[in-house]
């Protein structure tokens, strides 16, 4: 079956091929030292194995960040607003008086809004396209505790995004009914490609517009001269890390519901800031000017998508090294081995390359 340049471009394989691309070319930005990967996969073991050392790692996925006592509820339900939070805000816990932060911190403040009705016009917890698209910025900053002493980066972005979401699920119905509700459970065959063409297809447009190919939103993709590729899509680099963070994060509630979820080894290691920043912090990329340290940086960089694809590649490295499922891999893994890696170098755990976000991204 023939596939369009906008399909490929949704493919892991369109991923894992660009990336590669750029991986095996002469960069601008970065080196790429492969006698330091060993010290990744030993310190990757290490964190794996001290967070589970039964050797029972779950899939990468939100419900890791709601905490155990949440999970008893979200059996059934799943909520989170996902993209870096920013190394200063906090949002304190009613009744709990715990206060976390960082992917944490919006895993549990989305779980309190969602609890409250914030994101349904017939209130309870649920969601629906009517109360997303009632969403706004003072909403979204209440619920989310955000102060001028506490702020949220990418406020704006987030509350965009959720209006968007709403619009998205009422312009599906085959796909989420005609209520507007997340549906994916009934509609989707339980295979992991499957479940990331509908999240990218169902959901693409409520990424902010910026690259388009055949009249369709692109989201999460990015000009790299290093790309390669033939035809309309030449040149261009998927990474999709939010949609495939969110499409990892679906499969644990599908098979909690008795839906077994195929092929999850076939989606690829996400390319954000904990990822990227392992490779960066223990020596594996290396920059190659004082530019890439010096400056922040927006998505859309050649230094950020270069980064981010040598992300892709030496996850995939990592996986093969530890013989490890990438969606485990990440999980046990890659992603908290990164941010210990930041705190021991920043005092904030902050990402050793400076990215300027808007919360739509990472």
């Amino acid at each position: 079956m023939l596939t369009s340049p906008v399909q490929f471009l949704r493919t892991p394989e369109a991923i894992r091929e660009r990336a590669e691309n750029i991986f095996r070319a002469e960069r601008a930005h970065f080196d790429v030292r492969l006698e330091a990967l060993p010290a990744v996969v030993e310190k990757v073991r290490e964190v794996t194995r001290a967070a589970y050392p039964d050797g029972n790692i779950p899939i990468h996925g939100r419900f890791r960040h709601f905490g155990e006592a949440r999970l008893a509820f979200l059996d059934e339900t799943l909520s989170g607003i996902d993209a870096g939070a920013g190394a200063r805000w906090r949002y304190l816990e009613p009744g709990t008086g715990e206060e976390p932060s960082r992917s944490e911190g919006l895993a549990v403040a989305s779980f309190h809004m969602f609890m409250a009705g914030a994101f349904s016009d017939e209130g309870g917890a649920q969601a629906n396209a009517a109360g997303l698209q009632s969403i706004d910025e003072t909403a979204l900053a209440n619920g989310f505790q955000v102060e001028t002493d506490n702020p949220l980066v990418g406020l704006e972005g987030r509350a965009e995004l959720l209006r968007a979401l709403g619009r998205a699920l009422e312009a599906k119905p085959e796909l989420f009914g005609e209520a507007g509700r997340p549906h994916l459970f009934d509609s989707v065959e339980a295979d992991a490609r499957a479940l990331l063409d509908a999240v990218l297809s169902g959901l693409g447009s409520i990424w902010p517009s910026r690259l388009s190919l055949d009249g369709e939103n692109l989201g999460d993709v990015w000009r790299h001269p290093l790309a390669g590729g033939d035809g309309p899509s030449a040149g261009l680099v998927p990474f999709h890390k939010l949609s495939q963070w969110l499409t990892y994060s679906l499969v644990e509630p599908f098979e909690r519901g008795g839906r077994k979820v195929a092929n999850v080894d076939s989606l690829t290691g996400l390319a954000e800031y904990r990822n990227g920043g392992l490779f960066v912090d223990l020596g594996v990329v290396v920059p190659k000017h004082d530019a890439v340290t010096r400056e922040p940086h927006t998505p859309d960089s050649e230094i950020v998508v270069e980064w981010r694809a040598l992300t892709i590649s030496l996850l995939d490295r990592v996986a093969k090294a530890l013989k490890m499922p990438i969606a485990r891999l990440l999980e046990g893994g890659t992603w908290q081995a990164g941010r210990i890696a930041a705190r021991e170098r920043r005092d904030d755990g902050s990402p050793p390359i400076r990215i300027e976000s808007d919360g739509t991204v990472f």
